[in-house]
């Protein structure tokens, strides 16, 4: 298998309460509310209701006064509490209650409403022990027998609040559709700056004027500027465009409100639009401020014709999308409002959404060139310990292509990997299996036989000679015969420098570089296999584009040949185009195709005909170590050739 590096990647929360609520009074919530209110029930229920008006042991009986009298002038009654109201003590004897039989050794009596001058008498006269208490209780008990009696009535009020407040939710979730889903970030929470986003400085200098606009719009209100409305930033997946969107909300210090733009569609027609109202009359109540639409292309699509007839359509995508150039037109000079939307389709959008006074202004956010990768590389390190050995520029240089998102996955899987070693530190080796895993796959696969592996060595040794021979091409950086994921082999690069514009030369040598593993199966094994499919796709491909796409070849001339499939220029989502030429040039593209397809073939047999001893000494040695690097290459190409001078 033979690779030139990394493929570009996808990019790289809601706050626990939205801001400005307030939070639960005391620490609880409505539940922990609810949950007091029961426990104080329960202690009315056990505590409050039980018997606190008696004191001492033994079983209670009680009197009716006129008995209570009775056993007094009978001399039965030892001790008597008596208050305004109740009189309570001990027997003299056990009293046996003629109603139920039972024996009593205590008793309590409620006295006359009115006062009976003869009891004080009675009791002193038989030497009965009185005591006399006050009537009146403390505060605090008083308060807090209030309290247990209202108890009941304010658990049935709970009650009702909380199926109240639950009835008002349901209400929301069935008529509340309208409101918008959109997060709000306030100015107060610490949030993201432009000194966490790397790689993409020019995006960044073009959108400080917006941070500028939102921290002071006097200045240019004050000279008839306007700042403009919207701001699209447009770039492939993972290269950072929410990032950037949160870091110029982070720099001016203001509220945020950030959305999908899948969240405004649903399945009742025109709740889209009545999300797009209330997220712009949010907007403008919290101005300056800064709404974030991601994926708008999810409702910016380009509307329909409507048909022959030329009608228009009035599906829910169309009415939100016609809402949402309403709110954007409606926006007054002096409302510090900005609009930043994402998409990785700019093409797809509807022309009245760019259009200027909506979306003014398109900002590239593309993928980091090497300095780029080294400055996220460094952002996404910061909290990890790395070894001595950790070259950050190496890592840079070794993932071409790679997005931001991709860059922070491979530092994550790097120090996931040194903590299943029990690592102190990441190093160097780390890097190199976590970018190995995210490339090429996990370590293993299935297992070769002698045949095999000899097969892949050659293989592998054809891309590595041929890149090693050719001039202006990518240093070889590691060779290797472990079974990674479905390939038996690889052949990694290591680009010189980050390329924008391809020359001929280079293409073609792509080519014989690509080549190289089946004309060294040829060679030294006497047959093909399949092993090569990977590298004749990556070949045809680099071939057609030159065709139909680049004008490089010199009998169609400098001609293009339908729309741009090739990825290496021009935009990678670009959409199927009818064939725009005739069956004959057809025929002659293809003959163009398979010429220079051939003609890198036989160049790549040639190179390594030429230097066979060089081929078989990285063989072997592959077959032996199973990977090697550069310099190991180097030294064994070199001692072959001397050994073939002498």
């Amino acid at each position: 298998m033979l690779t030139n590096g990394p493929g570009a990647g996808r990019a790289g929360g809601a706050p626990p309460r939205a801001p400005g609520a307030k939070p639960p009074r005391f620490g609880l919530s409505g539940r922990g509310w609810l949950l007091w209110l029961i426990g104080l029930l329960i202690f009315n229920v056990v505590f409050y209701g039980s018997d606190l008006k008696s004191s001492g042991n033994g079983p209670t009986v009680t009197l009716p006064y006129s008995t209570f009298v009775a056993q007094a002038d009978a001399g039965n009654i030892k001790t008597a509490t008596i208050s305004s109201s109740t009189a309570a003590g001990d027997f003299r004897k056990p009293y046996k209650d003629p109603a139920n039989g039972k024996t009593y050794t205590r008793y309590t009596s409620t006295l006359l409403p009115i006062a009976d001058p003869n009891l004080a008498n009675t009791l002193t006269g038989h030497q009965v022990e009185v005591t006399g208490v006050s009537s009146a209780a403390p505060l605090w008990l008083t308060v807090l027998g209030l309290v247990l009696q209202a108890l009941p009535f304010l658990f049935f009020i709970g009650l009702i609040y909380f199926g109240m407040r639950a009835a008002r939710g349901q209400q929301q979730g069935i008529f509340g559709f309208g409101k918008s889903k959109a997060k709000l970030y306030s100015e107060e929470r610490p949030g993201t700056t432009f000194a966490d986003v790397a790689g993409v400085d020019t995006a960044k200098s073009e959108l400080r004027e917006e941070v500028d606009f939102l921290r002071d719009p006097a200045k240019y209100q004050r000279l008839g500027a306007r700042i403009p409305k919207g701001v699209l930033l447009v770039g492939p997946p993972g290269t950072g465009k929410t990032l950037m969107a949160r870091a110029v909300a982070g720099e001016a210090r203001t509220p945020f409100f950030s959305i999908s733009a899948t969240e405004f569609v649903e399945m009742f027609v025109g709740v889209g639009a009545s999300r797009v109202r209330d997220l712009f009359d949010k907007a403008k109540a919290s101005a300056p401020c800064i709404v974030f639409i991601d994926e708008i292309d999810a409702i910016g699509r380009r509307r329909s014709s409507g048909g022959p007839m030329g009608g228009g359509s009035n599906d829910e995508r169309e009415q939100t999308l016609n809402q949402l150039l309403s709110a954007m037109d409606g926006f007054e000079p002096n409302e510090a409002v900005i609009v930043l939307a994402a998409t990785n389709r700019p093409e797809v959008l509807d022309p009245a959404l760019l259009r200027p006074g909506r979306f003014d202004r398109q900002v590239a956010v593309d993928p980091p060139d090497r300095q780029g990768r080294e400055a996220i590389l460094r952002i996404h390190t910061r909290n990890i310990p790395l070894a001595a050995d950790v070259r950050l520029d190496t890592l840079a240089q070794a993932t071409p292509g790679m997005s931001g998102a991709d860059l922070a996955n491979l530092a994550n899987e790097a120090a996931l990997g040194a903590a299943r070693t029990n690592r102190s530190e990441v190093t160097a080796v780390d890097f190199d299996t976590a970018l190995d895993r995210i490339t090429l796959g996990a370590l293993g696969g299935a297992l070769m036989g002698e045949d095999e592996r000899r097969t892949a060595a050659y293989h592998e040794s054809g891309h590595a000679l041929v890149a090693y021979l050719l001039p202006n091409m990518d240093a070889v950086r590691r060779v290797t015969i472990t079974p990674r994921g479905r390939s038996l082999g690889v052949t990694q690069f290591l680009p010189l420098d980050d390329r924008r514009n391809y020359p001929r030369d280079y293409l073609f040598n792509r080519m014989v570089v690509g080549l190289g593993g089946r004309a060294a199966e040829e060679i030294a094994c006497d047959q093909i296999t399949a092993g090569a499919q990977n590298d004749l796709q990556g070949v045809t491909r680099i071939a057609r584009a030159m065709v139909t796409q680049l004008g490089m070849d010199d009998e169609l001339g400098p001609a293009v040949f339908g729309a741009d499939e090739s990825g290496l220029n021009g935009s990678p989502y670009a959409t199927w185009e009818p064939k725009e030429y005739s069956d004959d040039t057809a025929r002659r593209i293809d003959a163009a195709v398979h010429r220079l397809i051939d003609e890198a073939h036989q160049k790549a047999r040639a190179l390594l005909g030429a230097n066979r001893p060089a081929l078989d000494a990285i063989s072997n040695a592959l077959l032996h170590e199973e990977t090697l690097n550069l310099e190991q290459i180097v030294a064994l190409v070199r001692e072959a050739e001397v050994g073939a001078a002498s």
